[in-house]
């Protein structure tokens, strides 16, 4: 007994007597079926690009083979063929799974087939109808990869793209190394640092080129309108130290403070060794230059308590010392010399000046109220009375106030990278009440500069900033490549362009960074405008987007945002956390070896600073070479995708 489904699905059983004629004429009449199907969306898609006549003239003629196949793959996405696919596997066909970059030739190719095996007449386009072939496809994405990041690697595989730390502006070496490791592309993020370290860095990556006679492009990030926490009110003017103890209590490392002179300032402080534990106590004082190492000072702390601090070496700038006690110093306290040597007096004293007031944070939970304003009054924690009773909920500033009209009750609200979420309960016109639904069970805190994401929220926010539009002019004179930070909607790609022929920049390359809920809603729209570009991609920034769509979801949206960038023969960026632990500890994970090897099916992966990203360059160079020499097994059933929508509304 053998089975077989018919169109519905619905599964046909065939005995073993079943005569072949019957056989025959059960797949006749699936091949008819398949054959009525293709021819439809065949159709539909000549009719999609016929309506969208008027845009395609804005399209360079060159780039126009690019469109056309879009409009073809987004008719083909907007209906669920899972059923078609299935049929044309149960006939032996070939099916639509690898058709992105070449839709009507691979439908026409199936049609082809059926035509040759049914022997009956099969409505086929002219090989000039077709914007594209299987072969011209591929070309296409080839010949605008190579447009937008350079020629193609020595090693086979991705270019890969290596965001600078600040040192690369005083270290040439850093990036010498990295471009002889294999870094094809210097990223430098526009968001940090200033246009002198930007300068010093391309210097260095030019003259790297000259010595090892290699190419690297420039690629240059717009920072965007950064959308994060606003200050927090300062807590206590207070110093704290603890020292290091075991199981049971005891001292294993002190605590270690560095006591700086009167008018030493805290640059000149940091000549000291660095230690990340290490407390900068600013003092005055005559005592402070009789004392030595050898040395202890006595004092009460802010709670009464009597502690001690003893001396252990000093130079031109100050002391070092130790203490086995937690202690809580503010400015005034005084400090008392005890000293074994009986020549020297042990009245004097010196004073702790003034010390910086401590950061503070906001503890939410889960059920909590937080209240976030427009304004630029600092932040503060929930206030209790003696009873325990709330009374201020907890507030906190944001640094875009502009977004506040587009907010709405029962949208989500993120903060720090999704690690805090709530959903808006009540709207005004100068803040908002959140809902805290998801935090740590023992309170997660919240503090200053954090990022916010409200991927239920349309922004209608401007993409390019002020200080965006100033950093064009340094970019057009110096990069290859512009990301654009924050893009959401079709406009933000027309003010990029506008600014750019302000500059007569129109051929450097633009990479749309994909990094919001509205920019994956809108990503067919944001390709069609981007293919007017000589030299453009899309860089998947894997970060921001989890936050905003998802963490479970992440894996799915970049691979639909890869399908529809092949359909568009636009090269794609794998951007965020690549090769991480190796980068910075020195050691990835598994799981982030196996996240590098996917990354191989984009054109260019991008990997963040870390103390050991030159060794991580020549890691993802041979992962990558590795696998691009496997086939990518890829075999998609064609749900529909609703990113497809902006585009099947009426073209304006």
């Amino acid at each position: 007994m053998s089975t077989e489904k018919d169109g519905r699905g619905t599964p046909r059983y065939f005995s073993n007597r079943t005569s072949l004629t019957e056989r025959s004429r059960w797949q006749s009449d699936q091949i008819d079926e398949v054959i009525t199907e293709l021819s439809q969306i065949r159709s539909e898609m000549l009719e999609k690009e016929s309506a969208y006549a008027e845009q395609l003239k804005a399209i360079p003629s060159e780039r126009q083979p690019s469109i056309r196949n879009l409009l073809h793959y987004i008719v083909l996405r907007s209906r669920d063929i899972s059923t078609l696919q299935l049929k044309l596997a149960r006939l032996g066909l070939s099916s639509l799974g690898r058709c992105e970059s070449s839709v009507i030739a691979t439908i026409d190719s199936v049609l082809s087939v059926m035509q040759e095996i049914t022997g009956k007449e099969v409505a086929l386009l002219a090989e000039a109808a077709k914007p594209v072939t299987f072969s011209s496809g591929r070309h296409c994405i080839e010949k605008n990869t190579r447009k937008l990041l350079g020629d193609p690697p020595e090693a086979i595989g991705p270019a890969i793209m290596v965001t600078m730390p600040a040192t690369a502006a005083d270290d040439y070496s850093l990036v010498r190394d990295l471009v002889d490791a294999g870094m094809n592309i210097m990223r430098v993020n526009c968001a940090h640092d200033d246009r002198g370290v930007w300068l010093a860095m391309i210097d260095n990556l030019r003259k790297a080129e000259r010595e090892l006679g290699r190419h690297c492009r420039v690629a240059m990030d717009l920072g965007g309108p950064k959308m994060r926490t606003g200050e927090i009110e300062s807590g206590p003017k207070v110093l704290r130290w603890k020292p290091k103890r075991d199981a049971l209590g005891r001292v294993i490392l002190p605590a270690r403070i560095r006591i700086s002179f009167s008018g030493t300032s805290v640059d000149e402080a940091d000549l000291f060794p660095q230690d990340s534990d290490t407390v900068l106590l600013p003092a005055a004082g005559t005592l402070l230059s009789t004392l030595k190492p050898g040395d202890r000072l006595r004092f009460k702390d802010a709670r009464g308590r009597n502690r001690a601090l003893a001396v252990t070496a000093e130079n031109d700038h100050g002391l070092w010392a130790e203490s086995n006690s937690t202690a809580y110093v503010i400015p005034g306290t005084q400090m008392y010399l005890k000293s074994g040597d009986k020549k020297r007096k042990t009245e004097k004293k010196f004073t702790v000046a003034d010390v910086p007031a401590s950061q503070r944070s906001i503890v939410l939970r889960k059920g909590d109220l937080l209240t976030v304003t427009n304004t630029d009054i600092p932040g503060r924690p929930a206030s209790y009375n003696e009873q325990g009773k709330l009374l201020n909920r907890p507030s906190i500033g944001c640094t875009l106030p502009e977004i506040f009209k587009d907010m709405q009750v029962g949208h989500r609200i993120l903060f720090d990278d999704g690690k805090i979420a709530g959903v808006i309960v009540k709207t005004a016109e100068t803040h908002l009440v959140a809902e805290i639904t998801r935090a740590q069970e023992q309170g997660a805190r919240l503090q200053s500069d954090k990022g916010i994401n409200l991927p239920d929220t349309e922004l209608h926010l401007p993409a390019l900033t002020a200080k965006d539009i100033e950093d064009l002019e340094f970019i057009a004179r110096h990069a290859d490549i512009v990301n654009y930070s924050f893009v959401r909607r079709k406009e933000d790609v027309e003010h990029l362009e506008q600014e750019l022929r302000r500059l007569n920049r129109t051929d450097i390359g633009i990479v749309l960074k994909i990094e919001n809920r509205q920019a994956v809603d809108n990503l067919p729209m944001l390709l069609t405008m981007a293919l007017r570009s000589p030299a453009s991609g899309v860089m998947i920034a894997r970060g921001d987007l989890a936050v905003e769509c998802g963490w479970e979801r992440l894996a799915e949206v970049q691979e639909e945002i890869l399908w529809m960038c092949e359909a568009a023969h636009m090269p794609v960026i794998w951007a965020t956390q690549v090769l991480e632990g190796l980068s910075k500890r020195g050691l990835p994970s598994r799981a982030e070896i196996s996240d590098a090897a996917m990354s191989a099916r984009a054109e260019c992966v991008m990997l963040n600073k870390g103390p050991n990203i030159v060794g991580t360059v020549r890691c993802l160079r041979d992962i990558l070479s590795r696998m691009h020499a496997h086939q990518v097994k890829k075999r998609a059933m064609f749900r529909r995708l609703e990113m497809v929508d902006s585009l099947l509304r009426s073209p304006s």
